[in-house]
């Protein structure tokens, strides 16, 4: 793996969600990703950064009961 750059599994691990709920993100265009050599990488500071405020996918986080995950 690239140097400062995470994979699908460490990315969905970190953001508690499902490698198939990664991947649709990605697709919908609301995770910002990279293919480098053939896998998807992910840099932490733009994930970090999309996620810091809560609510910031819907559906999900910032639900207080957490019934969106």
């Amino acid at each position: 793996m690239e140097s400062g750059w995470l994979d699908a599994e460490e990315t969905a691990a970190s953001l508690q969600i499902t490698k198939a709920t990664l991947y649709k993100l990605v697709r919908e265009g609301r995770v910002p990703a990279s293919k480098v050599g053939g896998k998807w990488r992910f840099q932490p500071e733009a994930i970090d950064g999309l996620f810091a405020g809560a609510g910031a996918v819907s559906g999900g986080w910032g639900d207080p009961e957490g019934s969106g995950r």
